[in-house]
Formats: structure tokens, C-alpha cells, sequence
């Protein structure tokens, strides 16, 4: 509708006169055209032939719909049904900061859900960069203004890899106010909130600092809210940074795994040789293998050598944990030089100053723990 029509509208209804305008509304003209005979607002005298394509309708500030109403019967029912629509589904009535749900609005167990509960997004922290043993993650607090309470977040962490079956292990479970937040969780994460843009909002972290490099890991989150209800699920899941490799003393080893090749092998040689494949890592393994087909393949390649000097058994053992070696970091030990980077990581962490009784089912409102923050 354009709004020289919707304005007509109004003026015929008697909505809009000299002496009282809409709240929040400015009408304005500018004289680029000609106004139509119906905008009363736009004449000026000895100028009615000069107008525009007017810019009518200018908001100068926010107002809630409900305020354009001047009946206060209507306006009060406006009012009411759209709070009940926006914060609690159309299906209760806003009380203060929380929603009295109708009787139709109740779950099979009995209890009401008419307020919706917000997914959190669980996402990779921007302000920390993943590496081979730690990653960060964040996600912004749901909590509405009005409706449900969030008590608590569920955040679960499992490797995945073929040697697992992803139905039967269920990985780790940590709750964010229980185990993270109140300090009893263990050393290998730490917790910490901090605001947005907008001081109103908060963003928890969660940083895992013991993973295993070139792992595959998936990260669920889940919002409780104090009447047990869960929110949907919100995964990410990644593949920690390549493990950290010495070069040098891959090398090393492959020249001193080619010496106790060279010529006889006896029972002892081949024993310190099989010992030595087997204490390094396999990201190790695989650098070896590469320095040895590099310098001596001519004399037979690494595999070969393994198998004829070792046996079969011994080095099927030997060379299967390079299956555990993924493609992307396969390619980057067949490069010709390896660098390595440490970074240090600042982060804060939380502990909460509440004590809570254990196996608590109703709980507080989490924007409410007082929390302690430890550089």
C-alpha cells in the first residue's frame, strides 16, 4: 500500500489532525512534485501546485505497536495479545518476566510449554586458534527476557574415529554450572563468560586444553531450562591440529634404522629396531618412513626392508599405526621441510561462589550464579 493511501486511510477514520499525531510518526513534504489534493498537511499557501513524491512517514523514535492504538480497551488487548504471541507462543499471558501458560499449553508430563526455549549455537571461538591438542568454544547465553529460565547448559565431547561405534560411546557429559562453572571439573577445561557488543549479553567459553592431535571430535550443547525441559541440539564437529613432529629427530631415526638394516641383522638389531619403531608416535613413523625412502630407497624401501628384516608379524605391526595418520596430515609429512609455531593462549577462567546440593532437579536461573573470574 503506498503511503499516500495508507495516510487517506487515517485522515478518513479521523486519525490524524493538526492537533494530535500519531506518537512516533513525523510527516514530512518536500517540494519535488505535485500533492494530491487529500494531503491536507502538504498545502502551503501560494504554493499548492509545487509538491513531491513526498516522504510521509519518518520514524524518529521506537514505540510499540500497541501505543498507535488511542481506545484504551483496545489498546490494552492489543497489548495483550501481542506479548502472548511474541514470548509465549499465543498460547498464555506475560506475568511480570514469565509466562502463565493456558491448560492447553502442557507437555505429556505434565508440565507447561508454552515459553519456548532457544537453541544455542555452538560455534569455534574466534579469539583462539585450534591447535593440536586445543580448541575453544563459545556460544551466546539464550536466556529471554521474558518467559523460560535457562538453569544450566549440557555440553558433551567424544572422539569419533572407525575404531568406535558412535551408537554405544556416549563420549563425556559436562554440566556448565555443576562441573565447569563451579570449579570441580577437571583440569583439562576451563570455563569463562564475557559480554558482546551489547553489555546486556553474555557469551560462555568452554576451552579444552588435552585433546589428541589429528583427532576427530564432536561437540553437542544443549540449554536446561529450571523445568528439565532440553533445547534442541547444536554440534560442531573438527579434527584438531597435526601433532607436533621433531624433524630432526625423525631423520635421525631413519639413518639409524637403515645402519641396523644394513648388511646381517642379528636377533638383538633386529629387536632395538623393532623397539624403536614402536616408541614413537605415528605421526613420527610416518616423517621416518619418508627420510628413509628419501635417502635410501634405492637400497629398498622402507616397507620392504621392515617386512624382510623384521618378519612379517613385527612390522604388519609396525606399519598399521600409520592407518591412524589421517590424509590431510599424510600430505603434510611428505613435505620436504616441517615448521612448527607455539602460541600461548591467555584465557579467564570462572568459578561459581554458590555451593549446590548434588542432584539438585529444580535449579536457579543461571544468569544469577555469582561468578569469580581467575586470570
Amino acid at each position: 500500500m503506498p503511503f499516500i493511501t495508507y495516510l487517506s486511510g487515517l485522515l478518513t477514520a479521523q486519525m490524524l489532525s493538526d492537533d494530535q499525531l500519531i506518537s512516533g510518526v513525523e510527516i514530512r513534504c518536500e517540494e519535488k512534485g505535485r500533492c494530491p489534493s487529500t494531503c491536507h498537511l502538504c498545502r502551503r499557501p501560494g504554493k499548492e501546485q509545487l509538491s513531491p513524491t513526498p516522504v510521509l512517514l519518518e520514524i524518529n523514535r521506537v514505540v510499540p505497536l500497541y501505543t498507535l492504538i488511542q481506545d484504551n480497551g483496545t489498546k490494552e488487548a492489543f497489548k495483550s495479545a501481542l506479548m502472548s504471541s511474541y514470548w509465549c507462543s499465543g498460547k498464555g499471558d506475560v506475568i511480570d518476566d514469565w509466562c502463565r501458560c493456558d491448560l492447553s499449553a502442557f507437555d505429556a508430563s505434565g508440565l507447561p510449554n508454552c515459553s519456548p526455549l532457544p537453541q544455542p549455537v555452538l560455534r569455534l571461538s574466534p579469539t583462539v586458534e585450534p591447535s593440536s591438542t586445543v580448541v575453544s568454544l563459545e556460544w551466546v547465553d539464550v536466556q529471554p527476557a521474558i518467559g523460560t529460565k535457562v538453569s544450566d547448559y549440557i555440553l558433551q565431547h567424544k572422539k569419533v574415529d572407525e575404531y568406535t561405534d558412535t551408537d554405544l560411546y556416549t563420549g563425556e557429559f559436562l554440566s556448565f554450572a555443576d562441573d565447569l562453572l563451579s570449579g570441580l571439573g577437571t583440569s583439562c577445561v576451563a570455563a569463562g563468560r564475557s559480554h558482546g557488543e551489547v553489555p546486556e549479553v553474555s557469551i560462555y567459553s568452554v576451552i579444552f586444553k588435552c585433546l589428541e592431535p589429528d583427532g576427530l571430535y564432536k561437540f553437542t550443547l544443549y540449554a536446561v531450562d529450571t523445568r528439565g525441559r532440553h533445547s534442541e541440539l547444536s554440534t560442531v564437529t573438527l579434527r584438531t591440529a597435526c601433532p607436533l613432529v621433531d624433524d630432526n629427530k625423525a631423520e635421525e631415526i631413519a639413518d639409524k634404522i637403515y645402519n641396523l638394516y644394513n648388511g646381517y641383522t642379528s636377533g638383538k638389531e633386529q629387536q632395538t629396531a623393532y623397539n624403536t619403531l614402536m616408541e614413537v608416535s605415528a605421526s613420527m613413523l610416518f616423517r621416518v618412513q619418508h627420510h628413509y625412502n628419501s635417502h635410501y630407497e634405492k637400497f629398498g624401501d622402507f616397507v620392504w626392508r621392515s617386512e624382510d628384516e623384521l618378519g612379517p608379524r613385527k612390522a604388519h605391526l609396525i606399519l598399521r599405526r600409520l592407518e591412524r595418520v589421517s590424509s590431510h596430515c599424510s600430505s603434510l609429512l611428505r613435505s620436504a621441510y616441517i615448521q612448527s609455531r607455539v602460541d600461548t593462549v591467555p584465557y579467564l577462567f570462572c568459578r561459581s561462589e554458590e555451593v549446590r546440593p548434588a542432584g539438585m532437579v529444580w535449579y536457579s536461573i543461571l544468569k544469577d550464579t555469582k561468578i569469580t573470574y581467575l586470570i
